[in-house]
Protein backbone atom coordinates (compact mmCIF):
# COMPACT_ATOMS: atom_id res chain seq x y z
CA UNK A 1 0.00 0.00 0.00
CA UNK A 2 2.78 2.44 0.90
CA UNK A 3 4.57 1.74 -2.40
CA UNK A 4 1.39 2.36 -4.41
CA UNK A 5 0.70 5.65 -2.64
CA UNK A 6 4.21 6.91 -3.35
CA UNK A 7 3.94 5.83 -6.97
CA UNK A 8 0.71 7.79 -7.40
CA UNK A 9 2.13 10.88 -5.68
CA UNK A 10 5.31 10.80 -7.77
CA UNK A 11 3.29 10.26 -10.95
CA UNK A 12 1.16 13.33 -10.26
CA UNK A 13 4.22 15.43 -9.39
CA UNK A 14 6.03 14.22 -12.53
CA UNK A 15 3.02 14.92 -14.78
CA UNK A 16 2.45 18.42 -13.37
CA UNK A 17 6.18 19.22 -13.60
CA UNK A 18 6.50 17.93 -17.16
CA UNK A 19 3.35 19.76 -18.29
CA UNK A 20 4.49 22.97 -16.62
CA UNK A 21 7.93 22.86 -18.26
CA UNK A 22 6.43 21.92 -21.63
CA UNK A 23 4.05 24.88 -21.75
CA UNK A 24 6.68 27.22 -20.35
CA UNK A 25 9.04 26.55 -23.24
CA UNK A 26 6.61 25.72 -26.10
CA UNK A 27 3.99 28.42 -25.45
CA UNK A 28 6.32 30.92 -23.75
CA UNK A 29 3.99 31.31 -20.77
CA UNK A 30 5.24 32.20 -17.29
CA UNK A 31 5.96 29.37 -14.86
CA UNK A 32 2.82 30.23 -12.91
CA UNK A 33 0.60 30.28 -16.00
CA UNK A 34 2.11 27.02 -17.25
CA UNK A 35 1.56 25.35 -13.87
CA UNK A 36 -1.97 26.75 -13.65
CA UNK A 37 -2.87 25.51 -17.15
CA UNK A 38 -1.47 22.06 -16.41
CA UNK A 39 -3.39 21.63 -13.15
CA UNK A 40 -6.61 23.07 -14.57
CA UNK A 41 -6.33 20.75 -17.58
CA UNK A 42 -5.65 17.47 -15.76
CA UNK A 43 -8.27 18.21 -13.11
CA UNK A 44 -10.86 18.79 -15.90
CA UNK A 45 -11.75 22.24 -14.58
CA UNK A 46 -10.79 23.97 -17.82
CA UNK A 47 -11.33 27.68 -17.14
CA UNK A 48 -10.38 28.56 -20.71
CA UNK A 49 -8.37 31.61 -19.68
CA UNK A 50 -5.24 30.09 -21.25
CA UNK A 51 -5.31 28.30 -24.59
CA UNK A 52 -2.30 26.90 -26.47
CA UNK A 53 -1.64 28.91 -29.64
CA UNK A 54 1.00 26.75 -31.33
CA UNK A 55 0.38 23.43 -33.07
CA UNK A 56 2.88 21.70 -30.79
CA UNK A 57 1.19 23.26 -27.75
CA UNK A 58 -2.20 21.95 -28.87
CA UNK A 59 -0.79 18.46 -29.42
CA UNK A 60 0.92 18.63 -26.02
CA UNK A 61 -2.35 19.70 -24.37
CA UNK A 62 -4.12 16.73 -25.98
CA UNK A 63 -1.46 14.31 -24.74
CA UNK A 64 -1.60 15.93 -21.30
CA UNK A 65 -5.38 15.47 -21.21
CA UNK A 66 -5.19 11.76 -22.03
CA UNK A 67 -2.31 10.83 -19.75
CA UNK A 68 -2.73 13.48 -17.08
CA UNK A 69 -6.42 12.82 -16.59
CA UNK A 70 -5.73 9.09 -16.17
CA UNK A 71 -3.04 9.73 -13.56
CA UNK A 72 -5.20 12.31 -11.80
CA UNK A 73 -8.18 9.90 -11.75
CA UNK A 74 -6.03 7.14 -10.21
CA UNK A 75 -4.79 9.61 -7.57
CA UNK A 76 -8.36 10.59 -6.66
CA UNK A 77 -9.41 6.92 -6.56
CA UNK A 78 -6.50 5.99 -4.29
CA UNK A 79 -7.26 8.91 -1.98
CA UNK A 80 -10.91 7.85 -1.75
CA UNK A 81 -9.93 4.22 -1.15
CA UNK A 82 -7.58 5.25 1.65
CA UNK A 83 -10.33 7.31 3.31
CA UNK A 84 -12.85 4.47 2.99
CA UNK A 85 -10.44 2.02 4.60
CA UNK A 86 -9.77 4.41 7.47
CA UNK A 87 -13.50 4.89 7.99
CA UNK A 88 -14.05 1.11 7.95
CA UNK A 89 -11.32 0.63 10.54
CA UNK A 90 -12.87 3.30 12.76
CA UNK A 91 -16.33 1.76 12.32
CA UNK A 92 -15.05 -1.72 13.17
CA UNK A 93 -13.34 -0.35 16.26
CA UNK A 94 -16.52 1.46 17.30
CA UNK A 95 -18.72 -1.61 16.72
CA UNK A 96 -16.32 -3.77 18.73
CA UNK A 97 -16.31 -1.18 21.47
CA UNK A 98 -20.12 -0.92 21.52
CA UNK A 99 -20.41 -4.70 21.47
CA UNK A 100 -18.17 -4.80 24.55
CA UNK A 101 -20.41 -2.30 26.35
CA UNK A 102 -23.56 -4.16 25.34
CA UNK A 103 -22.14 -7.29 26.94
CA UNK A 104 -21.75 -5.43 30.25
CA UNK A 105 -25.20 -3.85 29.92
CA UNK A 106 -26.85 -7.27 29.57
CA UNK A 107 -25.69 -8.16 33.07
CA UNK A 108 -28.11 -5.54 34.44
CA UNK A 109 -31.77 -6.46 33.90
CA UNK A 110 -34.25 -3.71 34.79
CA UNK A 111 -37.36 -4.70 36.71
CA UNK A 112 -40.88 -4.16 35.36
CA UNK A 113 -41.18 -0.94 37.34
CA UNK A 114 -38.00 0.46 35.78
CA UNK A 115 -39.05 -0.35 32.22
CA UNK A 116 -40.71 3.02 31.74
CA UNK A 117 -40.11 5.12 28.63
CA UNK A 118 -38.14 8.30 29.17
CA UNK A 119 -40.65 10.35 27.16
CA UNK A 120 -44.31 9.98 26.30
CA UNK A 121 -43.30 9.82 22.64
CA UNK A 122 -41.30 6.67 23.38
CA UNK A 123 -44.33 4.80 24.72
CA UNK A 124 -45.56 2.13 22.26
CA UNK A 125 -48.82 2.94 20.56
CA UNK A 126 -51.38 0.17 20.75
CA UNK A 127 -53.14 -0.70 17.52
CA UNK A 128 -56.86 0.04 17.33
CA UNK A 129 -59.20 -2.93 17.59
CA UNK A 130 -60.28 -4.32 14.23
CA UNK A 131 -63.78 -3.40 13.07
CA UNK A 132 -66.26 -6.11 12.31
Amino acid sequence: MHFKALTVIYSVIFTVSLGTAFFRYIEGWSWLDSYFFTVVTISTVGYGSLVPATALGKIGATVLIFFGLGIFAVAIQQFALYNMRKREEETEWLVARLGHHRHHAEQYKPSEEEDVPANEDDRPVSAPAPRE
